[in-house]
């Protein structure tokens, strides 16, 4: 098996902030399969770590971009049981946002079995796993959030180690700091 779900991408639903898709699971992982098979995919932040490029249709984001006066809200809560928490803030619903909108651009992010097993979060026996499905309201694909990455370069609980240097960090929290100073996912 070349690819399988992780089960942290099954928070990933209709009512979630986070993408999600409404297809089917297969579908959603052979298209995953041929992606990687036809190296329709980029680098992620670290070895072992690939974006596969997708069509967007069956996918929606709750990516949005923020304008001046739009509130926001905040929560202490673990992503997933048996993490421990972390803060998140999410764009209030009703500052005229319609609600998730279909995707111009989508990338699965996929671990290597070997990325996942040295935090013990692999869970198959898959070469790779899907961790999450990335949405974007634009054709223009997010750097990861500045916040997941500083979890992730400094060992949160549920951060995979980025093996960047302090220089390698600092450049892409600075292109992470760049776009998402005005962007949310909706609550």
């Amino acid at each position: 098996m070349l690819v399988a779900i992780n089960s942290f991408v099954r928070r990933q639903t209709a009512e979630s902030p986070f993408t999600h898709f409404e297809g089917e699971e297969d579908s959603l992982l052979r298209m995953v399969e041929e992606s990687i098979k036809t190296d329709n995919f980029t680098q992620g932040y670290r070895d072992g770590v690939i974006l596969v490029n997708l069509p967007p249709s069956d996918f929606f984001t709750g990516l949005v971009e923020l304008k001046e006066g739009d509130s926001l809200v905040g929560k202490f809560e673990a992503r997933v049981e048996g993490e421990a928490p972390r803060q998140s803030i999410r764009a209030r619903k009703y500052n005229n946002f319609p609600g998730k909108q279909p995707a111009k651009k989508v990338q699965i992010v996929c671990y290597r079995k070997d990325v996942l097993a040295e935090d013990g979060h692999d869970e198959t026996d898959a070469e790779w796993e899907i961790v999450s499905l990335n949405g974007y309201p634009t054709g223009k694909v997010a750097p990861i959030d500045p916040m997941t990455l500083m979890h992730n370069h400094f060992g949160s609980d549920g951060g995979t180690d980025t093996n960047m240097t302090a220089e390698e960090f600092e450049r892409q929290l600075r292109e992470s700091f760049s776009y998402w100073k005005n962007k949310a996912l909706l609550e």
